[in-house]
């Protein structure tokens, strides 16, 4: 009969046959250590440099389609949203490390460094640190966008009624008509009638 075979003490001699000692293993780990928190940092530092004009080489089989945007497209909600496009470089607040780590996997996948990266913001947090709702972008060339992270709070949806007088001087328009119609009739019984007096109000 064959005897049965211990997976624990097999494992052991494949290791053994890689690594001499304990000491080595526990080497090799802190090395892999130290290349991702060197990685991890040097990501942090390219979040805060000033973008160049150029794009980022991406291996075209690992890309999801999800995470494709036009610059068009992130346009349009930022004037919906009342949002702010713009450079990391400006970005105020701090970056969770799931984004870190998601750029580090990206980098990984795509067998690439990455650089210039952009972020759609409110622009409270180009000025103060508040995180509400940014999303991270690398771009990609022709006016797209690779969406990396998303983080902070989701953004309300009132914002866009708030923002909406001020969106295009057509809706500017309609607003102040509105409001002058609505002045107007308020006014209206007290300046407006043959006999005013404090009464109306």
């Amino acid at each position: 009969m064959l005897e049965k075979v211990n997976l624990e003490n097999k494992l052991k001699e494949v290791r053994a046959k890689k690594f001499k000692n304990s000491n080595d293993i526990l080497d090799a780990y802190l090395q892999l250590l130290n290349k991702d928190d060197e990685n991890r940092n040097r990501i942090r530092e390219s979040l805060t440099e000033e973008n160049s004009e150029n794009s980022n080489t991406f291996d075209t089989d690992q890309l999801e389609s999800a995470r494709v945007f036009h610059v068009s497209q992130i346009r349009k909600i930022c004037i919906d949203y009342r949002l702010r496009f713009l450079d990391t470089a400006y970005f105020k607040d701090t970056y969770p490390e799931e984004a870190i780590s998601e750029i580090n996997n990206l980098e990984k996948i795509h067998n690439t460094t990455f650089s210039n990266f952009k972020i759609v913001a409110p622009i409270d947090v180009f000025k103060l640190r508040k995180a509400d709702d940014p999303l991270l972008f690398l771009p990609m060339g022709n006016g797209y966008h690779y969406l990396v992270h998303k983080w902070g709070n989701d953004v309300s949806p009132l914002r866009k009624l708030k923002y909406w007088s001020i969106k295009n001087i057509e809706n500017l328009l309609v607003s102040l008509t509105l409001i002058s119609i609505v002045f107007t009739a308020l006014t209206y019984p007290f300046f407006l009638t043959q006999d005013p007096s404090f009464g109306y109000l």
